[in-house]
């Protein structure tokens, strides 16, 4: 069972989607579409919800400031940290020049930009592999886009897994996600030790950690 309705906080107006089932508590998640999501008791009436999110308000509010950057980063073009104005223009190549990207078309655009990711992809993870003094071996390089996850390290088929998005950041962030995923074929958990693996290939990680969750 579920049911709409919107709430209002600090002059704007959100969706609520509420959905109804038989666990005790209730959950309040906000999600990249900027609605808010309440999972609760089928007898929990709207006024209690209503009062619950009243109670949580501090939450939703940096829950959705958080939310509304990365709608709004999602919406804009971003090359490697840089954002861009697409120019549509009658030539087949793309051009940057400033602040602008010059290209025939939005798919030509993403073809591009396909080809940049993997040629630098592969630059950045062939670069950060020299630099392990452990005996890990060289692994295959798979992109995709994914929701919640910036790289998987599969160690059944020595694989580095990365998220074909990170090409909208910097080079730093590119690189901590492919330190992080090596240092799996290290130590495949997130123990002590391989923070420390992290840590000993890329000492400012944290500052890349940062920029990727708030974004």
């Amino acid at each position: 069972m579920s049911y709409e309705f919107y709430y209002k906080l600090d002059n704007e107006k959100y969706k609520v989607v509420v959905t109804k089932k038989n666990n005790k508590n209730t959950y309040i998640k906000v999600k990249d579409d900027l609605n808010i999501y309440v999972t609760t008791n089928i007898l929990t009436p709207k006024w209690q919800i209503k009062a619950i999110l009243d109670n949580e308000k501090e939450y939703l509010k940096k829950a959705l400031t958080t939310a509304k950057v990365k709608y709004e980063r999602e919406q804009e073009f971003y090359y490697l940290g840089q954002k861009y104005d697409v120019v549509i223009v009658p030539f087949e190549s793309v051009e940057i020049d400033g602040s602008k990207i010059y290209t025939p078309s939005y798919a030509y655009l993403e073809k591009w930009l396909h080809k940049q990711m993997l040629k630098i992809f592969n630059e950045r993870l062939e670069i950060k592999y020299n630099l392990f003094e452990e005996d890990i071996p060289f692994p295959k390089l798979k992109t995709r886009k994914m929701k919640t996850r910036w790289g998987v390290c599969n160690k059944r088929d020595t694989s580095v897994t990365l998220n074909s998005k990170l090409i909208r950041y910097e080079i730093h962030e590119i690189d901590y996600v492919i330190v992080h995923e090596l240092s799996h074929l290290v130590h495949f958990d997130h123990s002590k030790e391989f923070w420390q693996t992290v840590a000993k290939y890329m000492p400012d990680y944290k500052k890349a950690v940062k920029i990727l969750k708030e974004q």
